[in-house]
């Protein structure tokens, strides 16, 4: 089964065969951190979330999911971009 990283290359013309074998479990990996991270990240606020019941409080919570979520993603495409090209990753 591919990879969303994989259907988007392929869409987009990209050339995933230029990656070796290492490359490719490099960013696997970055994959299955940052799914990980997501989990728990999900974890954490939604017992947070349960302890709120004010509106402006859950909605707080929500707007930082949103961008603890982003910059999950965000660190995982710079991890995966820095080992496409070579570079490895930085943890």
């Amino acid at each position: 089964m591919k990879t969303a990283w994989e259907l988007a290359l392929e869409r987009s013309g990209g050339a995933l065969n230029e990656l070796d074998g290492k490359q490719k479990a490099a960013v696997a990996e970055v994959d299955r951190v940052c799914k990980a991270k997501l989990a728990e990240m999900k974890l954490a606020y939604a017992d947070k979330l349960k302890k709120h019941t004010n509106h402006a409080d859950i909605e707080q919570l929500k707007d930082d999911m949103a961008v603890e979520r982003a910059s999950i993603m965000s660190k995982a495409e710079r991890d995966k971009e820095k080992i496409r090209n070579g570079k490895g990753c930085q943890g």
